[in-house]
């Protein structure tokens, strides 16, 4: 089924400029490109589940892992999900706040790296390895010597 998604515009709007109304998608099929796919605009897929292993399966059964949001009245639970959900941010509780002192970053097709936060200037650093035997008189001996044919 589908809730929203009514053109009209609310009164306090502006009257000019793109407006994408919010839908909700219900009952979703789990291979329909709304479940599938991420979708960066208002649209929601709600799915309902009988178990925490079912919504945990449900959640991660994608091949994205940007962010994700966890809505219950038990703690307990909201921690269960936290710690189960492959995403790279996990907002319990709430949905989209974000904080510059923390790391920003998808899993899987969601990205790779990391935004923000002090993870983030790793990006823009270089680094090098360097290693100097201090035993230059002596051969590192890693490897036997090749024996000689002549």
């Amino acid at each position: 089924g589908t809730l929203g998604g009514n053109r009209r515009r609310p009164p306090s709007y502006p009257t000019s400029g793109f407006f994408v109304p919010p839908i909700m998608l219900t009952n979703v099929e789990t291979t329909s490109a709304a479940w599938r796919e991420e979708i960066f605009g208002p649209v929601v897929c709600v799915r309902a589940f009988d178990t925490e292993a079912e919504a945990l399966a449900l959640a991660n059964d994608n091949v994205y892992g940007l962010a994700s949001a966890v809505f219950t009245s038990d703690e307990g639970r909201a921690d269960r999900f936290e710690k189960g959900i492959r995403a790279g941010i996990v907002w319990k509780q709430c949905s989209q706040p974000c904080f510059c002192q923390m790391p920003w970053g998808g899993y899987r097709s969601s990205g790779y790296g990391r935004d923000l936060g002090a993870q983030g200037l790793d990006n823009y650093l270089g680094q090098k390895s360097v290693v100097r035997y201090a035993a230059a008189h002596k051969p590192l001996d890693w490897y036997p010597a090749p024996q000689s044919k002549l």
